[in-house]
């Protein structure tokens, strides 16, 4: 389990935890990223990781990145 801001780019990641206060829980669960979600990291750099989750894309910030775990 690693903060995705280390996950590698390209493949399939699954979220496993979700560190946040709940009203940032429920801002990403609107984004799609929740437990048990799947989602690829596109790319990471300059503070901002880009995912993949379904058929859109979505930008975090590094604060955000800390806070999602994924295997």
């Amino acid at each position: 389990m690693v903060p995705i801001m280390f996950a590698e780019t390209g493949i399939k990641h699954k979220v496993i935890k979700v560190a946040a206060e709940e009203k940032v829980r429920k801002h990403l669960e609107n984004l799609g990223i929740y437990k048990e979600a799947e989602l690829d990291v596109i790319s990471s750099g300059n503070g901002v990781i880009i995912l993949k989750i379904k058929d859109g894309r979505v930008a975090i910030n590094q604060d955000l990145a800390t806070k999602i775990f994924v295997e």
